[in-house]
């Protein structure tokens, strides 16, 4: 089921709306396991079920110090459809010298899962075994699907690793179904430009329940 997401981005919060089919969101656990979905009122009530304390960071490669959000609920029922969330807080990085390496991660597979990757900082190149290569600046997504399976690297993009500079990214790992999870590797660059916007305020609400237009929403997600 292809389904459409919207991405809002404040300055410290990063909030994921997925608007998902009424077939498959019967089927999705929510990470506090109190989740009551009607589907005639579109009513959902969730309660907190623990707080998790904040990690410590570690490097993913050389370029990537990030914190596992998850902590060890990552890759367990309770989160999911997700997998693994890191997000790399804002660190400065000095511009490479003359004969260095860029800084990132090497050639590495995945397989039966999506990677969702935003810049809020800096500049992320990506290129696989597909014969993809792209870079997204602060504000774009990186959005691949491993499927049956996938080789792909990810670096500090050449211009902004001449200048150097502050760099902020997070990386979501979504399950794929099992229907899906042998499905052709893609590719989705999603750039700033072309992801909606909409102010906490403009959201509508009625009888109590908000609503988001997500009409010109992009970016197609299989959970």
């Amino acid at each position: 089921t292809t389904m459409k997401t919207v991405f809002i981005n404040s300055a410290k919060t990063i909030l994921f709306i997925l608007v998902l089919s009424l077939h498959q969101i019967n089927h999705l656990y929510s990470f506090t396991n109190a989740v009551s979905i009607k589907m005639s009122t579109n009513t959902v009530l969730r309660s907190v079920k623990q707080i998790l304390p904040a990690t410590p960071k570690h490097w993913v490669g050389d370029g990537f110090n990030v914190h596992p959000v998850f902590a060890n609920k990552a890759f367990t029922e309770e989160v999911s459809p997700f997998l693994m969330f890191d997000y790399a807080p804002p660190k400065h990085f000095p511009a490479l010298k003359e004969g260095q390496e860029p800084r990132g991660v090497g050639q590495h597979p995945h397989r039966g899962f999506e990677t969702v990757t935003i810049a809020f900082k800096g500049e992320v190149e990506h290129a696989d075994s597909v014969g993809n290569r792209d870079t997204i600046k602060a504000g774009d997504v990186q959005w691949m699907t491993a499927g049956r399976g996938i080789i792909h690297q990810e670096f500090h993009s050449e211009e902004f690793s001449k200048k150097g500079g502050d760099f902020e990214m997070c990386q979501l790992w979504v399950n794929l179904p099992k229907e899906h999870k042998m499905v052709k590797p893609t590719y989705q660059p999603i750039l700033k430009g072309d992801i909606p916007q909409v102010g906490i305020h403009d959201i509508s609400v009625k009888n109590g329940e908000g609503e988001c237009s997500a009409e010109n929403a992009v970016g197609n997600v299989r959970v």
